[in-house]
């Protein structure tokens, strides 16, 4: 399994060049049942590998001034500190087992990947629905709604810490609608927005977690490769066309979590 599971890591990457975000919801995934990482141990991993590869694929929109550091400040302070909280605090108290019903005990792995199901579902069907609101204009200007944007990065903060996931398909729209950002802005201070929320969520998990840095640094390699074939790939063919399809992939794979932790376990 070890094969597709580093074809699967550069596909990760990949995503993420092709489509500007939606590659690393599938981290987690990949670590378990690929590579057989506990759940848990699995979400502090996609912290570093999310974090990294947004690092590297937000170099281009940086070149290019497609990343507004003042909108990643605003949003970001309050994600960082939900990072923090949940990885810190909430994480850690959840008992490893949450409740039997017969002979079937809903454990804290479980849990996280219900969790995570239901966050793929929800990101699938944003990469399926056709972007009607998204703004193309980067000429408008920006009006900052101060409290939904604090509400919204602390939401994103929640499932950054919680499961491990970037969050782009919640960070872009919010870019997108409430501070009514262009939409490659929106997608290059998401990658901000996502690296600088990964990698914080990935040191306040170190003093509770066994690091394998080696199986670590050589995902995450293969993920940045991946980007930067993405990111070529993106020059010479239409993302937003792909979006769609990758979105009914990420579709099945959510049901298939569901099905696999409860039917199937």
């Amino acid at each position: 399994m070890d094969i597709a599971g580093y074809l699967a890591s550069i596909f990760i990457g990949v995503a993420l060049g092709l489509i500007g975000g939606g590659g690393s919801i599938l981290t987690v995934p990949v670590l378990v049942y690929l590579f057989s990482v506990d759940a848990v141990l699995a979400t502090a991993y996609s912290l570093f590998i999310v974090g990294n590869t947004s690092v590297v694929g937000s170099i281009s929109y940086f070149k290019k001034g497609l990343v507004d550091i003042k909108t990643a400040v605003v949003f970001g302070i309050p994600s960082i500190a939900a990072v923090f909280l949940t990885r810190a605090f909430i994480v850690p108290a959840i008992p490893n087992e949450i409740f039997s019903v017969g002979n079937f005990s809903v454990t804290k792995s479980i849990l996280l990947m219900l969790l995570f199901a239901v966050l793929m579902i929800l990101a699938s069907s944003r990469m399926i629905k056709k972007c009607t609101d998204c703004n193309e204009d980067e000429k408008q200007i920006q009006q900052i709604n101060y409290p939904l944007s604090f509400l919204q990065g602390t939401f994103v903060g929640l499932v950054t810490g919680l499961i491990g996931a970037g969050g782009g398909f919640l960070i872009i729209p919010a870019l997108v609608n409430l501070l009514k950002l262009p939409m490659k802005t929106a997608i290059g201070t998401s990658l901000l927005i996502i690296s600088i929320n990964s990698l914080t969520g990935f040191l306040f998990s170190l003093h509770h977690t066994i690091i394998d840095w080696k199986f670590l640094l050589v995902i995450s390699s293969i993920a940045i490769i991946g980007i930067l074939i993405g990111s070529f790939i993106s020059t010479k063919i239409d993302g937003k066309k792909l979006k769609p399809a990758f979105g009914w992939f990420v579709l099945v794979m959510g049901i298939y979590i569901i099905i696999k932790e409860t039917i199937l376990k």
